[in-house]
């Protein structure tokens, strides 16, 4: 409270100075019934933190500013949500491109300047949180930058992606949807106009990018974007949708009970003290990789076809181990 009325007197201030009816320490206080010292401090505050280019003329007996263009910061931040800010700017580690981190620590830096009354060291305030990534996927910087302008201007790009399946590399002319974080690997959700559908890329595949004068007609009814990436579990996005039920034993129980695979899911506890995960799936591949990670800590109760793809799984794992 006492900060929100701090910024009413900066406020009011700033607007007397702008009206050119050179305020000073005196009027200050008069107007909100402070002491002259604190009227002062105001003063200060808003000239030596908030970059305030005020100028006292004496023979007015009050302040200017000698670059009228000048304005307050358009808003005043609560300590917590100073420290979410914080929060969400080392997060950005994720963010391959420097210069977009640079932007965002410079923009973070000045709005603490100017929302803290004490200074702020925002190196230390950042060096207490650290974000730790492993088997994440290279991107290249300018790859995502275009990528970005690409996206949020509407324009469309011309890429030249190495496929991972049939080791093919085609040029594709994409209209850019959606950009996806997705463990340690940034994808593209685009309308591509080679294969006339919604196609997923992911950026550590993209060879080169430009941007390209070429039209593309979208379809009419393109899905609702994040409803078609949040659809189904794992990021193999088709129409199939299966569900998929996994039990888990007393040994992960409590790991699984705190973890989020699908937005739908259902939990439900056995009395042995394991669990059952019940989520939808429209490909069995990255499902497959999750349950071989937990291994005998967890069993396929349905469907059959997964069921059979893990069993063979593990036959393949004897064979390597059977010597």
């Amino acid at each position: 409270m006492a900060k929100k009325l701090a910024y009413e007197r900066y406020f009011w201030f700033h607007n007397q100075v702008k009206m050119h009816q050179f305020p000073n320490a005196y009027k200050l206080s008069e107007k909100f019934e402070i002491s002259d010292k604190q009227a002062q401090r105001d003063i200060e505050f808003i000239r030596d933190r908030l970059y305030a280019p005020l100028i006292y003329d004496q023979k007015k007996k009050g302040y200017y500013y000698d670059d009228n263009a000048y304005e307050l910061p358009p808003f005043w931040l609560k300590e917590e949500e100073l420290l979410s800010l914080i929060i969400a700017t080392k997060l950005a580690s994720t963010i391959p491109e420097n210069e977009s981190k640079s932007s965002l620590y410079n923009i973070v830096e000045t709005i603490i300047e100017n929302n803290s009354s004490r200074k702020v060291n925002i190196t230390d305030l950042l060096s207490k949180i650290s974000v730790k990534n492993i088997e994440y996927y290279k991107t290249d910087g300018k790859i995502f930058q275009l990528v970005l302008s690409g996206l949020f201007n509407q324009k469309c790009l011309e890429i030249e992606y190495a496929s991972p399946f049939n080791k093919e590399t085609t040029v594709r002319k994409i209209y850019p949807l959606h950009l996806l974080c997705y463990m340690g690997r940034w994808h593209l959700f685009a309308y591509c106009d080679l294969r006339k559908e919604i196609r997923n890329f992911a950026l550590s595949r993209i060879r080169s990018i430009s941007f390209t004068d070429a039209n593309i007609d979208l379809p009419e009814k393109l899905p609702d974007i994040k409803n078609y990436v949040n659809r189904n579990f794992g990021l193999i996005i088709n129409d199939k949708q299966i569900e998929v039920c996994l039990e888990f034993g007393e040994d992960v129980a409590e790991w699984i009970s705190e973890q989020i695979w699908h937005e739908s899911q259902i939990l439900q506890c056995n009395i042995n003290g394991g669990i059952r995960l019940r989520f939808p799936v429209s490909d069995f591949r990255e499902v497959k990789g999750e349950i071989l990670k937990y291994g005998s800590s967890v069993k396929v109760i349905y469907p059959e076809e997964l069921k059979e793809e893990i069993k063979k799984e593990v036959d393949k794992l004897k064979n390597i181990y059977k010597d």
